[in-house]
């Protein structure tokens, strides 16, 4: 039997080509005509290709890992920067400190990877798929693409990431015992050491969307036996903390706070202190409340229920034309057809953006099965689906309609991939930041 969605009377299909439903992850295309669309056998649809954002580094763990643009950036910085510092630290270098600079800059940011790793390695031992990896401005991202299920789990999924910072510094420490202080390597090392230890405390600070704040994300959830409670409680505090980093660390720094000389107001120093602070408190309060606003739309996921969302369907045979199709579903007020064969088996979809792409003049020459896409596995759900498991399930196998049934086997109708876009769409908006 095919099954396929009949667009409401004088509404064109929201459905265009490469549009995906956000954090399901799954494709949906557009090909209009009446040919009869079908894969070969045994070929599943593609999902589109991962751009990445950046730079294709590598597959660890079969993890893509990118490179953002905005790392040259800041590589350049670095460079700069710690260039300066070798300037005083061992003049006799040269141009040559740039160099130097440039191999750390490149070391620090493999230092992150590791950091990143800890956490795509354990969630990965988890179960949990991560989508990839980015290396970006200020550091790194793991891209974890299901939640913790415990937390437990959770607090060890963040907790792994600074602990191997921790490690790296002890082991940059070790290797400084080795060399001497005032020689490029014992400088390197004392850098990474110092770098490291920086990244793993400040990852440690109770606050999203750092690790810290997911620890504490976990603690408030094992006590209340409220993950929504944890999350609003280190979102707000990231917030807070977002705020203290604005105001404290150019204060710190002018005061000499880090022990360093005390920096006049209006100073080059001063600025750039200034500049840096925005851009972290800028980076931990929007981190913070994307958080928020993704826990909060997680609570109202379960508003998307596969039964709730299906169109109604009637069986019609495969050389049906098409207006006879349509005239039926009309008096039976549903939006869907199911074409069966003779057992009353289902074998295909109607795509909804085929049946609009006929004129109406050739609808009594075009039978149904000419607008079909053959069922795959997976295109049957269950009508029981709902919130993440049904975009899961969606994800699985991108198409625009899936044939809905009940335990029993039975056909309860079809669901569009539009219909799903705007709910979630809907879900979205009602989600306050």
């Amino acid at each position: 039997m095919i099954v396929g969605t009949i667009p409401k009377k004088g509404c064109e299909p929201r459905i265009r080509r490469g549009d995906t439903v956000e954090n399901s992850g799954q494709r949906q295309s557009d090909s209009g005509g009446s040919d009869r669309t079908t894969e070969p056998e045994g070929e599943k649809p593609q999902r589109p290709r991962e751009t990445g954002g950046g730079f294709l580094m590598g597959r660890p763990f079969g993890v893509p890992v990118y490179v953002s643009p905005s790392w040259f950036l800041v590589a350049a910085l670095i460079t700069w920067v710690f260039g300066g510092q070798l300037e005083r630290v061992l003049p006799e270098l040269g141009a040559a400190r740039y160099i130097v600079s440039l191999f750390f800059a490149v070391a620090f940011y493999a230092s992150v990877l590791v950091h990143e790793l800890a956490h795509t390695v354990a969630a990965l031992r988890f179960k949990l798929p991560v989508r990839r990896i980015q290396l970006q401005f200020f550091g790194g991202v793991s891209e974890i693409e299901k939640e913790s299920e415990t937390p437990g789990r959770e607090f060890v999924l963040a907790f792994v990431g600074p602990l191997l910072s921790l490690i790296l510094s002890g082991l940059f420490y070790l290797g400084m015992l080795f060399v001497e202080p005032d020689t490029v390597v014992g400088v390197l090392l004392a850098g990474l050491m110092i770098s490291n230890l920086i990244v793993a405390a400040f990852n440690l600070l109770p606050g999203l969307p750092l690790d810290g704040g997911r620890m504490l994300r976990a603690v408030v959830w094992k006590i209340s036996g409220k993950p929504m409670a944890g999350t609003v409680a280190a979102a707000w505090t990231g917030r807070a903390l977002a705020v203290a980093v604005l105001v404290g660390l150019p204060l710190a720094t002018q005061t000499g706070g880090f022990g360093g000389e005390a920096e006049g107001f209006g100073s080059v120093d001063s600025l750039t202190d200034a500049l840096l602070a925005a851009i972290l408190a800028a980076i931990i309060w929007t981190g913070a409340g994307n958080s928020l606003r993704m826990a909060r739309l997680r609570e109202r996921l379960p508003d998307l229920r596969a039964r709730t969302l299906t169109r109604r369907a009637v069986p019609v045979a495969a050389d049906t034309p098409l207006s006879e199709a349509l005239r039926r579903a009309n008096e039976a007020g549903a939006r869907a057809l199911v074409v069966v064969d003779g057992q009353g088996a289902p074998t295909a979809v109607v795509r909804e953006a085929a049946i609009v792409g006929v004129p109406e003049h050739r609808r009594p020459w075009v039978a149904v099965s000419g607008l079909a896409q053959d069922l795959k596995e997976g295109m049957r759900v269950s009508a029981e689906l709902t919130g993440e498991e049904l975009l899961d399930t969606l994800r699985a196998t991108p198409a625009t309609e899936y044939l809905v049934v009940e335990d029993t086997g039975e056909i309860y109708g079809v669901l569009s991939t539009a219909d799903v876009e705007r709910a979630f769409v809907a879900a979205m908006a009602r989600t306050p930041s």
